[in-house]
């Protein structure tokens, strides 16, 4: 069996979990880094929704964004600066709480004094928070809160969430899919959650220069010595054709393209490494890394998933994204 060696095994390793900014994504770290400053301020603390559909990165900027902080042992307690959490599937406000600790490091400690209850457990929440110096706390997944749950349900852990950030003064972040924005209907959130932002997928009807400039950062973080030109039409075009503009369908395809050109030696990447891994994961499908640009179709996204609170069963409820039809780069670009 072909292997690769321990440098580029590390190598494509980091190309697989690399994170490269666009214009969306810029703006929000902007305002993750408001938000810690706007704390130190004092006062009522603002909280934010962030929403975008499936792979569009939102776990992505999540990771990269924690990553730039170290936990630290302060006075017998390690310190986090960013709590990221995430909605539990078992949705009750006691696991909600739990989780929030677990992640911070503190549930098990807590846990054993016995105060296990809601009330006591958001009280040892409060001051962990607090111990731990967090200076914002950011909660993925947040549309399970939505989904087949009733009013009253929401709004019970709403509330709570709104004292803890009233609490322990310290922004919370809301992250979630489309229809997440549901939460901003309940009272108590839709007037704290001021800054409200959407990851979007790209869409080569609005301008290509965004697509080709994070093509550019992704081909710069590959490891080869020659950086590919992802930034050439053709290839711009049958990769974008090849995804709809959604990232993570992007990058799996090109992690795949990566790793084939390691395994055969190459000096960088290729249109057959893009072939072959477009083959491999569609061969029923049209392979537009061996058409021409005019024999090129594009799809981009026409409405993005949503939630009908009001559909009669779950299959109903939950409505996918819709893409346009195929269509050439003429017609697209008319738009």
């Amino acid at each position: 069996m072909i292997t690769l060696s321990e440098e580029q095994t590390s190598r494509l390793l980091a190309f697989n979990d690399c994170f490269v900014e666009h214009p969306a994504l810029t703006t929000i770290i902007e305002d993750f880094e408001r938000l810690r400053f706007n704390r130190t301020l004092g006062g009522e603390q603002q909280s934010m929704l962030i929403t975008g559909d499936t792979g569009s990165g939102k776990t992505q900027l999540i990771n990269h964004y924690s990553k730039r902080f170290f936990s630290q042992q302060r006075r017998n307690v390690l310190t986090k600066p960013i709590l990221v959490s995430r909605i539990p599937s078992k949705l009750t406000l006691e696991h909600t709480i739990i989780q929030l600790l677990m992640d911070l490091g503190q549930f098990g400690t807590e846990y054993r004094t016995g105060r296990s209850h809601e009330l006591g457990l958001t009280e040892s929440l409060v001051r962990c928070l607090q111990l731990c110096e967090t200076e914002l706390i950011i909660i993925n997944e947040f549309q399970e809160l939505i989904e087949f749950k009733t009013a009253q349900y929401r709004q019970l852990i709403a509330n709570r969430l709104k004292y803890i950030t009233e609490e322990t003064k310290i922004p919370i972040v809301l992250v979630g899919m489309p229809w997440a924005e549901l939460i901003a209907e309940e009272p108590q959130w839709a007037s704290r959650l001021i800054c409200r932002r959407q990851i979007p997928y790209f869409k080569l009807s609005e301008g290509p220069e965004d697509f080709v400039r994070f093509l550019k950062g992704l081909a710069i973080r590959m490891p080869f010595d020659l950086p590919p030109k992802l930034e050439e039409k053709h290839t711009t075009l049958a990769l974008f054709a090849a995804c709809r503009g959604e990232v993570r369908k992007l990058k799996h395809l090109l992690n795949e393209a990566v790793k084939m050109a390691l395994f055969d030696g190459a000096k960088t990447l290729t249109k057959e490494h893009l072939a072959n891994a477009y083959q491999l994961f569609y061969p029923s499908l049209l392979n537009p890394f061996l058409q021409t640009i005019n024999d090129l179709k594009f799809a981009e996204v026409a409405s993005y998933s949503r939630y009908d609170p009001n559909a009669i069963s779950v299959d109903e409820a939950l409505i996918a994204t819709r893409f346009t039809d195929q269509m050439s780069l003429t017609q697209l670009l008319k738009k």
